[in-house]
C-alpha cells in the first residue's frame, strides 16, 4: 500500500540461507518480507533485495552496501539460531555503530508464546550510520508474528510487535517519516514526534 504525500523509503531485505541461495529450494524469506512491509506501510517503498549464503564476510559486505545505498531500514531473515553455520548476529554486530538490544528481547518474548525453542534464537538489532538493521526469524509465519505482535480474538493488541517501535527509531536516526497501516501494525510515537494527521 503506497500513496503520494508519504515520504518514499528505501528498505533492504536480506534472506540468508545456504540452500536457498544455491537453488536447492525456493526462498520464502524475501517474498514474506516484501509482502508484509507493503501491507504495513503507507510509504512508497523501494526494495533492495538480496539472497545470500550463510557466510559472515558476505553478510557483512551486504549490510554495509545496503547502508551505503541509503536504506533507512534493513531486515534480515535466517541464520540466527545456534547451528554452526548461523552467523547472522555476528555479522550484524560486526558492522554496528550501536546495538539496540530491546528488539531481540521483544522478538524472543513474542516467540515464546508459540514455541519453547524461542530461547535458542539470537536475533539482534543495530544502527549503522543512519540505518536500522534488524535480524528476523527464518520462517514467514514467525516473521509476521514478531513484526506484528500478538492480538486476541477481538483483534486487540496483547503483546506489541517490534515494528511498532521502528518508525520512531528511524525518526531518531534521521530517516524518513514512516507511516504504518494501523490494521496491520500501529506504530507508536510520542505526541511531540507526530506529524499532523492528514485530512
Amino acid at each position: 500500500m503506497s500513496g503520494s504525500g508519504f515520504d518514499p523509503v528505501k528498505i533492504g531485505i536480506v534472506s540468508i540461507s545456504d540452500r536457498a541461495s544455491s537453488g536447492v529450494y525456493e526462498d520464502k524469506g524475501l517474498p514474506a518480507l516484501q509482502d508484509w512491509l507493503s501491507r504495513a506501510l503507507h510509504n512508497p517503498i523501494q526494495f533492495e533485495a538480496r539472497l545470500i549464503a550463510d557466510e559472515q564476510k558476505s553478510i557483512e559486505d551486504t549490510l554495509i552496501a545496503l547502508v551505503d545505498a541509503k536504506c533507512a531500514l534493513v531486515l534480515t531473515t535466517g541464520g540466527t539460531g545456534p547451528a554452526l553455520r548461523d552467523v547472522t548476529p555476528e555479522a550484524t554486530l560486526a558492522v554496528a555503530d550501536k546495538e539496540m538490544p530491546g528488539f531481540g528481547e521483544q522478538m524472543r518474548a513474542i516467540s515464546l508464546h508459540f514455541v519453547p525453542t524461542a530461547i535458542l534464537s539470537r536475533q539482534v538489532a543495530v544502527i549503522r550510520k543512519q540505518t536500522l538493521i534488524i535480524n528476523l526469524p527464518g520462517q514467514p509465519k514467525a516473521i509476521a508474528e514478531t513484526l506484528e505482535g500478538l492480538k486476541n480474538a477481538e483483534g486487540q493488541q496483547i503483546v506489541p510487535g517490534i515494528f511498532a517501535a521502528v518508525p520512531y527509531c528511524v525518526d531518531l536516526i534521521g530517516g524518513p517519516y514512516l507511516e504504518t497501516v494501523d490494521a496491520v501494525c500501529k506504530g507508536f510515537r510520542p505526541k511531540s514526534a507526530m506529524r499532523p494527521v492528514r485530512s
